[in-house]
């Protein structure tokens, strides 16, 4: 057995951090991303100053918590409300989506049921926008705090292309660790 030099040892223990090094540097940059939240638009899902992991790889279904940019480069979460060519409106408190009633399990918490009033105030995709459905590629987006979020209400539906990805978790503080939905 021929005995390793100085160099070929330095480089065995070297290999494994230099491959760890990248993997992180491609799994943070490419595939899950850390944020801050800030506001309170998502209150009670997300809190003032949790920190959240975006993964870049998602597939986009309604009730989804996004990540993305918005036209002054802002960067929010959001939940997908509406999804490419569907109607929507809200009335008395209920999500209407192709004039069917849809229920919305993310609101049944203590936050909402001790605020009283109506939660999410009536409108149409129509009245809101000019348009009948939420467009081709773009989604129809709402903060779960709907009395104090600036959402699609505001500045309309999101464009596929400015989406950064999906959020699913809370890892910090580490007593709100948790999987939201």
């Amino acid at each position: 057995m021929e005995k390793k030099t100085w160099r070929n040892q330095v480089w065995d223990w070297v290999k494994p951090f230099l491959l760890a090094l990248v993997l992180t540097a491609f799994f943070r940059n490419f595939i899950f991303l850390p944020m801050t939240i800030e506001g309170s638009s998502m209150i009670p899902t997300f809190q003032q100053s949790d920190q959240i992991i975006v993964e870049t790889i998602y597939h986009i279904n309604r009730f989804d918590l996004i990540v993305f940019k918005d036209a002054s480069n802002r960067t929010l979460v959001k939940r997908v409300i509406g999804l490419p060519n569907e109607t929507l409106r809200y009335e008395d408190d209920q999500l209407y989506i192709d004039d069917r009633p849809i229920e919305e399990p993310f609101l049944e918490n203590d936050f909402v049921n001790h605020a009283g009033g109506t939660w999410t105030s009536d409108f149409t995709l129509e009245e809101l926008t000019g348009q009948k459905t939420v467009p081709e590629d773009e989604y129809f987006v709402l903060g779960d705090n709907r009395r104090s979020s600036n959402d699609s209400r505001y500045f309309g539906s999101i464009p596929s292309s400015a989406i950064i990805g999906e959020t699913t978790m809370i890892y910090f503080p580490f007593q709100r660790l948790s999987i939201v939905q």
